[in-house]
């Protein structure tokens, strides 16, 4: 994240499908499954951004929501036994874990989902931190 002088700050951003931003952003969710894998690591400060579709080709794009703040920690192949903590259907092989630390869930806020890792630019005031009851 960085800020700026007129009070615009920039965050990462990771798009993901409904309804699994949200899972996110209410803790049910701990590893979000990719084929790639980040350049670096950790990624702190990610903004998840939840929309409806997959986004298949390299420009693609569509409006979502900003739901939850996440650290991405580290990042390992994707074992049988974690298809419950990633909240998936099924398990396929070769594809890689992140694990999902520091979960800030927010009031959500429309914002463009784009394939892979991205920057998104807003003012620090439009991120409201909320909590659920369960």
């Amino acid at each position: 994240m960085t800020e700026s002088v007129d009070n615009l700050v920039t965050y990462p951003a990771l798009s993901i499908v409904a309804p699994h931003g949200e899972n996110i952003a209410k803790g049910l969710k701990k590893l979000e499954i990719r084929k790639w894998k980040p350049e670096q690591l950790p990624l702190k400060n990610v903004m998840i951004i939840e929309n409806k579709n997959y986004l298949l080709q390299e420009n693609d794009q569509e409006l979502g929501y900003a739901v939850a703040l996440v650290d991405f920690v580290s990042v390992h192949a994707w074992q049988e036994n974690e298809i419950e903590i990633a909240c998936a259907s099924y398990w396929a092989a070769g594809y890689y874990a992140w694990k999902i630390e520091n979960v800030r869930a927010i009031e959500p806020f429309p914002m463009i989902a784009k394939r892979k890792i991205y920057d998104v630019e807003l003012l620090a005031q439009q991120i409201i931190f909320k909590s659920f009851d369960f």
